[in-house]
């Protein structure tokens, strides 16, 4: 074993409950960022909406985010490789998902939008996330036409839904209906769209061809399915307990909860697997 980078997902994996790192995790983080393991974010979130605390740490440089619609150099801003949503796409989304009970979000260069009745109660379209939307998040009153107006220049859509059963109908339409998108989930209530060539496993090959390392060097940890295909991908491919059933399913490893500490514990496990400690 030679684990030379480590691919993490934040929210629910990397992140405590209260959306922090905890002291231990910081710990992990910088032994192994000081033994020369490259520490790169692999997150769902937007650019803009990574939490300040990960931008700040030392040492994290890469950050695959908005689901492996766009990677940048945390050091510079500098955008490194970015997919957008063909237009055509976009305008079929609205069409297939027009009437139904669903909040959109749109992200535009690292940017998040949302609709504004969404951002003003996100609870309505059950979102518990309450002050993370409405800090992250700018509303837009006419979401549909805000859309139109900027279909070229999308990384990403969103659409937020409180019913399962929707989103399981939405989702198969769209897999029939649409032939260059890629859908996951980070969440329930989120179905999230970006281009078909996109997935944080994509962004984080992309990271490692930059390095030169093989994928049997990458360890990656994640929690929801949009994870999975990242952890299939990784040399090492690890689930906190808190997982859903697919990305446990596609991991190597099942590690302890987020509030457990399971990552933390992990990074040390594998150091000393491979006499770094």
């Amino acid at each position: 074993m030679n684990i030379r980078c480590i691919a993490l997902d934040l929210d629910h994996t990397t992140l405590n409950s209260q959306g922090h790192l905890s002291t231990y995790t910081r710990q992990a983080l910088a032994y192994a960022i000081g033994k020369g393991v490259h520490v790169v974010v692999a997150s769902g979130r937007a650019l803009n909406s990574l939490p300040e605390e990960i931008r700040a740490f030392g040492g994290i440089r890469y950050a695959v985010t908005s689901n492996g619609a766009a990677v940048y150099d945390l050091s510079t801003n500098a955008c490194l490789k970015q997919y957008k949503l063909t237009e055509q796409s976009v305008r079929e989304i609205l069409r297939l998902s027009k009437g139904v009970h669903a909040a959109f979000e749109a992200f535009i260069d690292g940017k998040p939008f949302a609709q504004a009745d969404y951002v003003a109660d996100p609870l309505r379209y059950g979102t518990k996330s309450i002050s993370y939307v409405q800090s992250t998040r700018t509303p837009v009153a006419d979401f549909p036409d805000f859309i139109l107006q900027n279909a070229s220049r999308l990384d990403c859509m969103d659409l937020v839904i409180d019913d399962p059963g929707l989103k399981a109908r939405l989702w198969k339409l769209f897999e029939e209906k649409l032939t260059d998108v890629y859908i996951t989930s980070s969440v329930g209530q989120l179905l999230e769209i970006s281009y078909k060539d996109c997935g944080k496993h994509s962004g984080v090959q992309f990271v490692l061809e930059q390095l030169g390392l093989p994928r049997e060097s990458l360890a990656a940890f994640g929690d929801g399915d949009n994870d999975a295909h990242m952890l299939e991908y990784a040399g090492i491919g690890i689930a906190v307990a808190n997982a859903s059933d697919a990305c446990k399913a596609a991991a190597d490893r099942i590690t302890l909860s987020n509030d457990e500490d399971g990552v933390a514990r992990e990074i040390f496990h594998i150091l000393e697997e491979q006499g770094d400690i």
